[in-house]
């Protein structure tokens, strides 16, 4: 799945007209750089939320045929259901059984998706990829020690762990999503430090190439760097 709902206020005046996975980055709309990496290694099915200006995303993109794959849209009311309550209302087109990917629609990242395969199959109910703290972000959001992911309380005991920063990359299972009604606006973190104090939540660290597109600032570095 990739999250495309959001409204993009802090890109505006850019997202009034053109939803921010529209937005050209390195020649290409970001969220092709997504579809491109998702078909080389070998993901066929997408699912695609939408709030903002959706009509134009599946404009472009149409059924994903031009990248091999086969996408289908996960509509939303405006002004979208936050991040775990867009996942809970494309459950019936995910599927309520296996677990999924999922990618944020304004990140660029050179994280090898082709480790999903793996991942997927280990995942207990949630496996996300973390980051080293970007400077506009330095504190970070969980801990992360060998493969375990907490909170932060991890750091305060002494036991090896180091705060990242959340990539916007995770694998979930759909029981991490089973209270929240379709249609209902949820957020992700509460969720995931339920599932990370329950000790059922996995990590990795990419120490590859990531960037949070969330400025206009960010957008046109990207795009300069990519060219």
């Amino acid at each position: 799945m990739i999250l495309a709902a959001g409204r993009g206020e802090r890109m505006r005046p850019l997202t009034d007209a053109i939803p921010k996975p529209l937005l050209p980055v390195g020649g290409k709309p970001l969220i092709a750089w997504h579809l491109e990496r998702l078909a080389r290694a070998g993901l066929r099915e997408v699912v695609i939320n939408h709030a903002h200006l959706g009509a134009q995303i599946e404009a472009a993109l149409g059924d994903g045929a031009r990248w091999g794959l086969s996408i289908r849209y996960s509509p939303e009311p405006e002004g979208a259901l936050e991040t775990a309550g867009g996942i809970a209302n494309a459950l019936p087109l995910l599927g309520e059984d296996a677990p999924f990917l999922v990618v944020n629609g304004d990140i660029w990242c050179d994280w090898d998706v082709s480790r999903a395969a793996a991942a997927l199959a280990a995942t207990d109910l949630a496996h996300l990829v973390l980051v080293p703290n970007p400077p506009h972000h330095p504190r970070g959001d969980f801990s992360l020690a060998e493969d375990r992911v907490g909170t932060g309380i991890d750091i305060k005991t002494g036991s090896g762990a180091r705060v990242c920063t959340f990539s916007g990359i995770g694998i979930y299972r759909p029981q991490l999503f089973a209270e929240i009604r379709r249609g209902q606006p949820a957020k992700l973190a509460p969720l995931l430090r339920a599932a990370m104090d329950a000790r059922r939540a996995s990590g990795e660290l990419h120490a590859g190439q990531w960037v949070d597109v969330g400025t206009p600032q960010r957008l046109a570095e990207l795009d300069a760097e990519l060219r």
